[in-house]
């Protein structure tokens, strides 16, 4: 028999998409979701008429009793964690519920699994943004872009955490939350510190999912606004490979329990915009 799955944020962007990947290998999948982001309906309408057989429950990761309720109910082998607040510039504006949904939000889940569902594995969808800005780091300037002058197969876990802007506080609470419940509790979490995750189902807006934006200006004609030089890089990963490696994590769940992992395309997967302005890049002086 297949083991059981709750998605929480399960009809966001990546919520959707693991969501299908696990139903088509035959889990038991149950999605949990409160559809306050634009286009979770479209999503759940779609995963909905993907697998009819994916239990949803509308139910809001803030709320405590909630989330004790559908995890005594449901006993699911592992909890995929996707729910939360995702944009930085949202934080500014509302600092409250960032931090209501992201920092108060995971430790409701986690206090659910640890009273209802103890035997659970425990993913995280945590954030690069734990490590701040990074100022401390050299940076230079190669045929690819800005890259870093001394870490050339990228940030590593044991960079110190440097938590930025509201919304890099609260994904940084709960990334230590999750980690430290292994270690206190006995449960088996993981965090996943991701990049910028790109792929189908994403409804991307100007502030968050970039790469769907992008796509969305280009095909409606509307204006690109590029900040910076133009030659500063950004670490992508198709969605397809990130629900792959939740499920790499659910394979290795009791040796990579208490760790953080950061996910992203990979300095290897660097592209260079052409060849003409690579020949550019050479000739100019920093």
């Amino acid at each position: 028999m297949m083991p059981k799955i709750l998605v929480t944020g399960g009809a966001g962007f990546i919520g959707v998409n693991a969501a299908s990947h696990f139903a088509s290998r035959g889990w038991s999948v149950i999605v949990v979701d409160n559809l306050s982001r634009r286009g979770t309906d479209q999503n759940l309408s779609w995963l909905m008429q993907q697998h009819p057989d994916i239990r949803f429950e509308r139910k809001d990761i803030r709320d405590a009793g909630a989330m004790e309720a559908v995890l005594q109910h449901t006993q699911p082998e592992m909890v995929l964690h996707l729910a939360g607040q995702v944009a930085v510039t949202t934080s500014y504006q509302n600092p409250r519920e960032d931090f209501e949904i992201n920092a108060l939000g995971t430790f409701n889940v986690l206090e659910a699994v640890r009273l209802k569902a103890p035997d659970a594995f425990v993913l995280y969808s945590s954030t690069n943004k734990v490590y701040g800005g990074l100022e401390s780091v050299p940076v230079a300037l190669g045929p690819n872009g800005w890259h870093f002058r001394d870490l050339q197969a990228g940030v590593p876990e044991s960079q110190p955490l440097d938590f930025h802007s509201p919304y890099g506080c609260s994904k940084g609470v709960a990334d230590q939350y999750t980690i430290d419940y292994a270690r206190i509790y006995g449960l088996k979490t993981c965090s996943f510190r991701q990049s910028c995750i790109y792929g189908t189902r994403q409804f991307g807006i100007e502030d968050q999912g970039w790469v769907a934006w992008f796509s969305i200006a280009a095909l409606l004609g509307k204006p690109i606004t590029l900040y910076g030089d133009g030659w500063q890089t950004r670490d992508v990963l198709d969605v397809r490979d990130l629900v792959q490696a939740y499920e790499l994590a659910w394979e290795r769940r009791e040796a990579i329990s208490g760790q953080a992992f950061n996910i992203g395309g990979g300095p290897q997967n660097t592209l260079c915009r052409s060849e003409e302005h690579t020949s550019e890049l050479q000739s100019r002086q920093y």
